[in-house]
């Protein structure tokens, strides 16, 4: 299989499937094309049907979107998500809802791994996504024992919310003990620590992402290395 990436210090929606697949122990042959700043004529559209990342060729088999290509993974793999049926119809919901929701936090704490930045503000809207972040991974830690969100198994809620991990360390947003102390767990997983590594490796830079993140904030640090 072929997975179709970009940018490791930006792209949030690749990280999902690429940390499923190493969690998994799923083989792929990872291909990454960095963002471009031409939309109308994207790199790209040349492997994925809607010209975004990620996608994933399976012989031939194009699978697009995030949570498609999870899906597709777990036929392969039934791990990808709880056995009991309970648990992991609370696994669906909560990677549902961080596909579809928490748009605040996306636009103000865009992905960017390598910098460091204190907010200008928390308005209410920021405020209001945190705290349902922090309820939510609560809920599942206590439900289900950890230190996985959905019990002792890495599954795709886990690999849904890895780039919301990434934003808490970069933006030091504050968390129920609980959700930081998860939060510290998946930093420090080798898959996890393995892209961020690679990330802060990475000779591109996308003036649009960076002015974006300097608007809602300080940057303090930026790890990555000077290109």
């Amino acid at each position: 299989m072929k997975l179709y990436i970009a940018n490791k210090n930006y792209s949030s929606w690749s990280l999902r499937p690429w940390i499923l697949m190493r969690e998994k122990g799923i083989a792929f042959e990872e291909i990454i094309t960095p963002f471009s700043d031409d939309s109308a004529n994207s790199p790209f559209k040349t492997f994925s049907p809607t010209g975004k990342v990620p996608c994933l060729d399976d012989n031939g088999t194009l699978i697009w979107d995030s949570l498609a290509i999870c899906e597709y993974l777990a036929e392969i793999e039934p791990t990808c998500w709880p056995a009991d049926r309970v648990v992991r119809a609370w696994a669906r919901s909560a990677a549902a809802e961080m596909h579809s929701s928490f748009q605040t936090l996306r636009t103000q704490c865009q992905m960017n791994c390598g910098v460091r930045v204190i907010l200008n503000k928390i308005d209410d809207t920021l405020r209001a996504d945190v705290e349902r972040l922090s309820a939510l991974w609560c809920e599942g830690l206590q439900r289900f024992g950890g230190p996985f969100l959905a019990g002792r198994t890495y599954t795709i809620v886990d690999a849904f919310f890895a780039p919301v991990v990434f934003r808490i360390q970069s933006y030091g947003l504050s968390l129920a003990a609980p959700a930081q102390a998860y939060v510290n767990h998946i930093l420090a997983l080798p898959a996890m620590r393995q892209w961020y590594d690679e990330a802060m490796r990475e000779p591109w830079r996308k003036d649009i992402y960076e002015k974006s993140v300097a608007s809602y904030g300080l940057i303090t640090a930026d790890e990555r290395i000077k290109s």
